[in-house]
């Protein structure tokens, strides 16, 4: 068996991101200090969940990743994985996932999970995905949902903010991956794939981009201006909104896509950083 090989079905550096969001709903509650080792149980038993999403997506788009050079390598693409063992394989992830979820938490956690793992693996792939140049806006609640899961895992409720930083992930998905999609623009279009970009043409695309970082700066002082966090956190975030913002503007008068990637990758950094300072803002506040 090829370790490797099924951790890669799983996609794991997007399965990390989903986690680490997910870590920091537990880490801004209290409750989650007198009770760390079923914390951290949930969050296996979450990003097990996320990896078996993720297999899922990569079960159902097999074919598809054959013929586009950033997805041809995956596991089922490649021939690495039989489709039998990735079934397998998932199902198991799927089975102890949602065990550990439902012992060491509590069911509205398991069925906050559950609906994003049928969102996206199920809704997004099989439907959205091919059925409108919206498809990454409305699949991205699914994304958006892990800080909300880490909170009701220690909670067993459902606060303000974490609800807001669902929100800023749902408006930070379409800046996000939308410059991947112009930079990959013939791939998807080859595969029939109704990208915005495609759609709705690339200068369309910028231009909603642009307005997509404006409000996701809004969303992120939304935090501040109800007292939910701190000073720290409002330089912070306001300094990364701001430098997203610039890259978005910057990039309506690219006419070669070459910040493409250096917006994707920024894009990247911007949710750890954003979270980063979000969670040293909720120490400062605990210590100051």
């Amino acid at each position: 068996m090829n370790l490797a090989s099924y951790i890669n079905l799983c996609k794991p550096k997007i399965v990390l991101l989903l986690t680490v969001t997910a870590l920091v709903g537990m880490l801004l509650s209290i409750n989650f200090y007198s009770n760390i080792l079923d914390g951290l149980a949930s969050l296996l038993g979450f990003a097990l969940l996320a990896g078996a999403s993720a297999a899922l997506n990569q079960i159902f788009d097999r074919e598809t990743d054959k013929n586009m050079n950033r997805t041809k390598k995956r596991p089922l693409a490649s021939g690495e994985i039989s489709l039998f063992s990735a079934l397998t394989f998932t199902a198991i992830l799927l089975f102890v996932g949602s065990s550990l979820l439902l012992y060491f938490s509590n069911l509205m956690t398991l069925l906050i999970t559950t609906f994003g793992f049928i969102f996206y693996s199920l809704i997004y792939t099989i439907y959205l995905k091919w059925a409108t140049p919206q498809n990454i806006v409305i699949g991205g609640l699914s994304g958006a949902l892990p800080p909300l899961i880490g909170w009701t895992a220690v909670n067993n409720d459902i606060s303000l903010l974490p609800l807001t930083l669902v929100l800023v992930i749902f408006l930070w998905t379409p800046p996000h991956f939308w410059p991947l999609a112009i930079d990959r623009l013939e791939e998807y279009k080859k595969e029939g794939v109704p990208m915005m970009p495609i759609a709705k043409g690339v200068s369309r695309t910028k231009k909603e981009m642009v307005v997509y970082a404006i409000l996701l700066l809004a969303a992120s002082l939304a935090p501040f201006f109800y007292g939910l966090t701190g000073y720290f956190y409002l330089i912070s975030t306001t300094t990364l909104n701001l430098y997203f913002i610039y890259l978005c503007i910057a990039y309506l008068n690219d006419r070669e896509n070459e910040l493409s990637m250096k917006i994707f990758n920024f894009s990247v950094k911007y949710m750890f950083l954003f979270f980063l300072a979000t969670y040293i803002d909720f120490l400062i506040s605990l210590y100051v």
